[in-house]
């Protein structure tokens, strides 16, 4: 009988999905030489090699690419029994993964992690920032407990929790302030600063103008939506940010900031787990807190704003 470890399934999963030893090292917390240790006993086990090794990478044999489909899904039923036991709990408890977008992580994410960690103190949160495609992956994979993005993500295998609805606003340079808002038609023919390609808040934007990146000449790009109001307060463009990043972003920019008439664009966000997932009732009471810590942060952004801001 062949005897595999759970240890090895889990560094063979990390090597197969990073193609390199040093960074599926690293993302195991593990030496690179414990790692090649631990992959040779496990081909030394199954009598066969699961890696073509190169100069530079590694790749996956015919039957290491059988063998990564079969060692996911038993990762994943690890992953579920580890679940339950926590769903036949009384009280939320023990590890949460949540993946979270980063046009919302630094302004809502500190809101978040107090009210939960405030309201279930045993939780031990572990968040994940990146773009929504790598998040659904990640969930589906069952790397991730839940998700907050922009929705829908229109994924059969999950269920999705809409949690609120925010504006975006107009970011002009500081000297543009009280002049006309222009219309979608005009903010097509002005420079306009989006993120780069990526971002499910640039396909928003765009959507908005009714623009498709492959036509548009004035587009530059930013990585943040920081870098972006800074762009503006320097003079390069305009841009669009969702009305939770304006007092963060606008704080040290010399920028103004204007609501667009009707029909505004804007977003909805909201939570996405797997309809599998044994956690239900327990995710339905995180998006609960989710949803009043965005409330909460409204009310907190209403009571700092001047009032000349509040009528812009």
């Amino acid at each position: 009988m062949i005897n595999l470890t759970l240890r090895q399934l889990r560094y063979f999963e990390a090597l197969a999905r990073h193609g390199h030893f040093g960074r599926a090292a690293d993302a195991c917390a593990i030496t690179q030489p414990a790692l090649s240790v631990q992959i040779k006993e496990l081909e030394e086990s199954l009598g066969t090699a699961l890696f073509e090794r190169g100069a530079r990478q590694v790749q996956l044999t015919n039957f290491g690419k059988e063998f990564a489909l079969r060692t996911r899904d038993i990762l994943r039923s690890v992953e579920a029994l580890g679940d339950l036991a926590q769903a036949s709990r009384d009280r939320l408890v023990g590890p949460l993964r949540i993946g979270i977008i980063p046009t919302v992580a630094p302004y809502l994410l500190p809101t978040i992690i107090g009210n939960l960690t405030r309201l279930h103190d045993g939780l031990d949160i572990h968040v994940r920032e990146t773009l929504t495609p790598k998040l659904i992956q990640e969930l589906a994979d069952g790397r991730l407990d839940t998700a907050i993005v922009a929705l829908p993500v229109s994924e059969l295998s999950f269920t999705e929790v809409a949690l609120f609805t925010e504006e975006f606003v107009l970011v002009r340079p500081g000297e543009d302030e009280g002049k006309p808002v222009p219309d979608r038609d005009t903010l097509r023919e002005m420079r306009l600063l989006l993120l780069e390609e990526g971002h499910c808040f640039r396909d928003q934007a765009l959507a908005f103008c009714n623009m498709h990146s492959m036509l548009t000449r004035e587009l530059l790009d930013g990585s943040s939506l920081s870098t972006l109001v800074q762009m503006v307060g320097a003079g390069i463009g305009v841009t669009l940010i969702p009305e939770m990043a304006v007092a963060m972003e606008t704080r040290s920019a010399s920028v103004s900031i204007a609501r667009f008439k009707s029909p505004r664009p804007s977003r909805t966000i909201g939570m996405i787990w797997r309809k599998t997932s044994p956690l239900v009732a327990q995710l339905m009471q995180i998006s609960e807190v989710v949803r009043d810590s965005a409330d909460m942060l409204r009310e907190r952004h209403k009571a700092m704003s001047p009032p000349s801001a509040a009528r812009a």
